[in-house]
Order: C-alpha cells, then structure tokens, then sequence
C-alpha cells in the first residue's frame, strides 16, 4: 500500500505528466499547431516545461532574448506573429508584464485569452509564471485548462505532426540590421543534439551545469534536449547569469561537465575567491558562442583542472553545432581550431568573390550543407535567399580554414575584416595574442574610419582585475608580434566587454576621434 501510495505521488510531479497537462493547456487556451507561443525570461523550470509542451501540441516555440527592451520585444513579436507569450511579471530590472502593458494598453481591460492589440495584433494571450495580472492568464490556469478533452485532442494532433515540421524560431544578432527569426525544425534539433552526444561518450551520474541562455540554442539545444535525449541531469546555477554561482552550483552539485561561453570561462577563473572551490568532480567542458584564445584554453585547463575541454563552432541557423573536436585533442588542436565536422554535416571553404573551393589551409567563407540547415528565416524570404544557396549551403559569414582531418580554423567574421590600406587584417588574429598577455582579460580588435587608410586598427581591452598597465606597455608588448597589424588605436578599461558604453565601440563601432582613443 505504501509502495502504491509513493508511485501516486511521484507520477503526479513526474515531469512527462506536467509536459502533458502544459501541452493540453495551450489547446484549451485556443492555440492550434503552428501558432506561435513567445518565451521571454530568464532560466527557469516554466522555461524548460514548454519548451517541451509546445513541441508536443505541434506549436512553435519563439525564444525572446530576456534582456529584450520595447522596440526588439514588439518587433520580434510582430515579425512571428505570436499568438501566446508567457514571461515572469519581472527579473530584476526587466519589467516583463510593465512592457506589455505599454505595447499593448488593451491588455488592462480585456479578458484573458480575448487580446486585441492594434501594435500587435496576432496576439490572443499573455501566461504570467508567478503573481495574477489583470487580462492576463496565471500558469496555473493553463495547466488546469488541459481537461480529458483537450488531452486527447493533443493525443490525435501528435498524430500529424512531422519531423521537418518548424518547431522553434531563434533570433539572430540585430547588429546589422533588424533581427532575423531562424526557424529550426525538430529534424534540425534533435539530430544536432544526438550527433554532438553520442551515448558512449556518457559516464554514469552525468550532471552538466548550464550557465548558459535558454533563449539561445546552446542552452536550448545542448542542455535542454541532453536531458530529454539521453536522460542527463541539468544543473542551473541562476536564473540570470552569475559567474560565482557557476564555481558554486560545480562545488555543491558535483557537477562532472561545465557548459559556457569563453567570457563565462573568464568570469569564473577570474573570482576573487575561486581557490576556496572543489571543482575536482568536473571531467569535461565545453566552450563554444564566440572564439576562444587559445591561452584561454589552456588556463581552463591548468587553474580549473578541466582536462577533457571540448572546443565547438556553429550558428543559430545551423542548429547549432557543425563543428566540435574530441576531449582527447592534443592542446595545439584544442587551442586553435574549433574542431572537426560533424557526422552527416559537409563543410567547404570558397573565396568569398567568386564562391569557388580554395585549397585545403587556405581562408576563405566557411559554407555549411546537411540536415542541421534552417528551414528558413520566418517571413524573410530575401534574407533565407541571400544566406542559403539554391544547392543548400548555409554561407556562414565566418573565415576559416580547414586542414586535411576536416579541423577547422576561424580566423574572423568577413563583416569584421578590416580593410587598411587594401591589406585585409582579421581582428581575431590580433585578440588571440592579445590574450597572451597576463594584463589582458578581454579584447576586442575592431576597424576605426581613416582618412588616409580607409581603416586603421583599434584594440579594446579589458584589464585583469587590479592591476595597472599603460598603453605603451600594450604596445611594446604587440611590436614584433603581429607583424603589419600593429594597432594604432588602444582603449583601456577595467569595465566588462559586455558594458554597454564599450559595446558601443566594440560592435556598433561608434568611433572616438583619434585624440581620445588611447584611454577610456
């Protein structure tokens, strides 16, 4: 009887139940398959629960970046037609419900599930995870909602669902230009996951601590889909991000793999107090969102003790991963290449003017074809034309390399590259031996207008906490090192890369006369 007892209790909370219920739920609310259902917030349990829940009913998940202001949301919004949003009231300064209401004044007198919004007018519905909103359904609502009816109503649509029906729409970079929702499928991302972790390279007890964004594919893809996949247990350290909760949640969960970015690497190593840490239970890491310097390999090696690190490459648009090397690459692979193609995925390289194959160890534009290729841009045709070929190669935007194993080199984006003086420089060459520096945190190498050049070369760098280092020192430093690339311009700055008033340099690339770019 208490057996019988206990069995009852741990299938009411088992999580296929709560999936079940969720998916039931967004069917009663009146989302059919194909609508578009919004999730906005940081990490959390809720996020996790529809991004099954929707897979199951056949509805699309959009993933909103959470730092998302009013502008982005509405047009991200608006561009996928979202019919459905769910989001916390708020996190921390980000006051989810507060800019629905401002988008959508509506909202305030209509009746849950009866939105009509003149800005956005696909809109039917907003789903609060936490306190009740006037106009607006609670979560718990949605998963009262899913009666007999409904479950077996989401039991014949599972019926018509596709493997290459889209499921997910992810939102690229905005930084040239209006954000472009790529659509991915489940064929997309349940065989990226599988063909990155294969079942025989699991230990027993995995458990991954994932720092990472939901919102994007690392975290959705690679975490999330691990855990239904391969039954992996999934530690968050934090809802929203926090480089000391990483170190925390790695000590007191035993965590045996560590997912994250390279500056999330840097964060962590970078603790005043990451000494105090027991990190002995992590077997391996992986890096991958943005290049990582090869001395930063290295020291995620020696200080954090990961020695199974595992460099990957890819893109939103391709599922994401399409490169990844082995966790028993020798340094040199580990630290200067992003490892080797993936199964079923084919890589070229081609010259960028005339779109013809370059011989291996040549750079050019990294081109991917395969199964991970998006289905499209949502409602951006022109855009889904101009990134994918009629052949099906994905044009990355990426140069790299390849050598004769397939392992690959990325040497920098082509919008990135630096024309000075009609010599092309490629900043990542210049922050790789930036990093070598033992001031140097971060740096960010990026092109400032000349008037003679065209373009010269402006180093941004982020200091190493608490220490003092002068321009000349940079610079003496770099003389010999890089050749012609030598940069002219140096910012130094004890502030993050991912300030805001340095993102405005670094990536918009608003430029400060030249008297006033030595220091910052």
């Amino acid at each position: 009887k208490l057996l019988r007892e206990t069995l009852k209790e741990l299938l009411e909370f088992f999580p296929e139940n709560f999936v079940d219920r969720a998916a039931a739920g967004l069917l009663a609310l009146g989302l059919k398959k194909g609508d578009r259902l919004g999730m906005w917030g940081p990490n959390t349990y809720e996020w996790v629960l529809f991004q099954f829940a929707t897979a199951k009913a056949g509805i699309i998940l959009v993933s909103v970046n959470p730092a998302y202001q009013l502008q982005e949301v509405e047009f991200a919004l608006k561009k996928v037609g979202v019919k459905a949003i769910v989001c916390p009231t708020q996190f921390k300064t980000q006051k989810y419900c507060d800019m629905l209401r401002k988008i959508c004044p509506e909202i305030e007198k209509a009746s849950p599930g009866d939105i009509k919004s003149t800005r956005l007018p696909d809109l039917r519905s907003v789903i609060v995870l936490d306190s009740r909103q006037p106009g607006m359904f609670h979560l718990e609502d949605v998963m009262q909602a899913g009666s007999s009816q409904y479950v077996q109503q989401l039991q014949d649509l599972q019926k018509t669902l596709q493997f290459d029906d889209p499921i997910n729409i992810q939102f690229t970079s905005g930084t040239t230009g209006t954000p472009k929702g790529a659509t991915l499928t489940h064929h997309n991302i349940v065989n990226n996951l599988c063909l990155l972790i294969p079942d025989f390279v699991l230990q027993p007890n995995t458990r991954v601590c994932v720092p990472v964004p939901l919102y994007h594919c690392f975290g959705s893809v690679g975490a999330a889909m691990s855990m239904a996949v391969h039954g992996i247990a999934l530690v968050f350290p934090s809802a929203g991000y926090d480089g000391r909760a990483n170190l925390v949640a790695l000590d007191s969960e035993r965590c045996t793999i560590i997912y994250g970015t390279p500056t999330m690497y840097v964060d962590m190593l970078n603790q005043p107090d990451f000494d105090k840490f027991n990190l002995s239970s992590v077997i391996s890491g992986f890096v991958a969102g943005s290049p990582v310097p090869p001395e930063l390999a290295k020291t995620i090696v020696t200080k954090m003790g990961v020695k199974e690190i595992t460099i990957g490459y890819g893109t939103t648009e391709n599922s994401p991963v399409t490169f990844c090397g082995s966790p028993m690459d020798n340094m040199e692979r580990k630290s200067e290449t992003v490892g080797y193609i993936m199964d079923h995925v084919e890589a070229k390289v081609v010259n960028p003017t005339t779109g013809q194959i370059v011989p291996l160890g040549m750079t050019g534009e990294l081109m991917i074809r395969g199964y991970c290729v998006m289905l499209e841009y949502w409602a951006d045709e022109a855009k889904t034309q101009e990134c994918v070929t009629k052949n099906g190669w994905y044009k990355t935007g990426d140069i790299g390399s390849l050598d004769a194993y397939s392992y690959c080199k990325i040497e920098g984006r082509i919008k990135d590259m630096i024309i000075r003086g009609g010599e092309n420089i490629y900043p990542a060459e210049i922050e790789q031996f930036l990093h070598t520096h033992p001031k140097v945190k971060e740096a960010q190498v990026v092109g400032v207008e000349d008037p003679r050049m065209g373009e010269e070369i402006c180093a941004c760098i982020r200091l190493a906490d608490g220490v003092h280092c002068t321009v000349e020192e940079i610079r003496d430093y770099c003389k010999g090192q890089v050749g012609t690339c030598l940069p002219l311009y140096f910012l130094l700055s004890d502030l993050s890369l991912q300030d805001s008033s340095l993102r405005s340099v670094c990536e918009h690339k608003i430029y400060f006369p030249p008297q006033q770019l030595h220091a910052f």
